[in-house]
């Protein structure tokens, strides 16, 4: 036997259906604190300092968003990442 019930509510809804404490009020303060820091930082870097702390997100730089990229065409079109060869205009992947 399957019973699925669907209940159409809110988050809020939902947090004080289940007792949980409401913590918007401590959200707001947090998210402004947390943007405050935030500007006070990116006031105190200079722009190489910056532009080296948002490349470490992307560790090869943009060749490794373009090798990512490149996997991401692959498996929509089926094939695997070993067979994808590119095209002598370096344009589009073939097989």
């Amino acid at each position: 036997m399957k019973i699925t019930v669907d209940i159409d509510c809110t988050p809020q809804e939902a947090r004080t259906f289940l007792g949980l404490p409401d913590v918007s009020a401590l959200h707001d303060v947090m998210l402004k604190e947390i943007e405050q820091r935030m500007r006070d930082a990116m006031k105190s870097m200079d722009p190489d300092s910056m532009a080296s702390v948002l490349s470490m997100g992307m560790p090869s730089g943009l060749k490794g968003f373009e090798a990512l990229q490149n996997s991401f065409w692959s498996q929509m079109m089926g094939q695997s990442s070993t067979n994808v060869q590119k095209d002598p205009d370096n344009k589009t992947p073939k097989k």
